[in-house]
């Protein structure tokens, strides 16, 4: 059987890296993409000294050039799954919101995955179909997360994407879904500037049903299922991966 081939994009570290490392292990090839050099390369070595095929690639999603170069340097005859994870989060009272920080938001977290998505498509459609997954956040569906409204935004945007692409190229075989973590054990979730911070996780892991903060594991582990055949029946969705946060609250 051919080796089936993936993209995760901001897989350097977090969520993205056990993404890569869950794919990997499931006997994919890797592309590890992000802006984070160092990380990812490191991350991408590792793989490979456990024996797995796994490249990391320079992306930017904010440059339009960045994405596609990338994806066209990598996809070989197309992508079998494409994991849109890169995103930013950057406290902002509304008020204090600038063009400039609400645009580069939506640059990297929406616009970034529409690039990442139209420049796979093509390959993936040849190859005769495939599975595209966007992470989204329970901020994006249903929890509202003050002073980070470009943020928040930028995500339930995605899930309006992840629907119409799923509509528009369901009949060639493309699958689309989205994945909205509720709070994991990420670096963006342990900043103590622009997030929760260490103090503010312990702290809601009292809110969750399952009753404790959710690691990249417990999320990476889900995309590798909407990825595979097992969900080949499975698009247009959202998927929550909480904790039962939502259900609580």
């Amino acid at each position: 059987m051919t080796q089936q081939r993936v993209l995760i994009t901001g897989g350097s570290i977090g969520i993205g890296a056990a993404t890569a490392s869950k794919f990997a292990a499931a006997g994919y090839s890797v592309v590890i993409a992000d802006v984070l050099d160092s990380e990812g390369e490191a991350h991408a070595a590792e793989l490979v000294r456990s024996g797995f095929d796994v490249e990391f690639v320079h992306m930017d999603m904010a440059s339009a050039s960045d994405v596609t170069e990338g994806v066209r340097a990598t996809e070989r005859d197309g992508f079998d799954a494409v994991i849109a994870n890169a995103g930013i989060a950057r406290l902002t009272p509304f008020l204090s919101l600038g063009e400039e920080s609400w645009k580069h938001t939506m640059d990297v977290n929406l616009e970034g995955t529409r690039r990442v998505y139209q420049a796979a498509l093509p390959a993936m459609i040849a190859k005769g179909g495939g599975s595209l997954v966007a992470l989204t956040s329970i901020s994006g569906v249903a929890y509202g997360w003050g002073e980070h409204a470009h943020y928040s935004t930028s995500k339930a945007a995605l899930v309006g994407l992840t629907r119409a692409v799923a509509v528009e190229f369901g009949g060639r075989q493309v699958r689309a879904n989205a994945i909205a973590p509720g709070f994991i054990r990420t670096a963006q979730s342990l900043d103590e500037v622009n997030s929760m911070g260490a103090a503010g996780m312990v702290g809601a892991a009292d809110r969750v049903p399952l009753g404790r903060i959710g690691d990249p594991d417990d999320v990476a582990d889900v995309v590798v299922f909407l990825a595979s055949d097992a969900a080949r029946y499975i698009s247009g969705q959202v998927i929550v991966v909480d904790g039962g946060l939502l259900v609580k609250q």
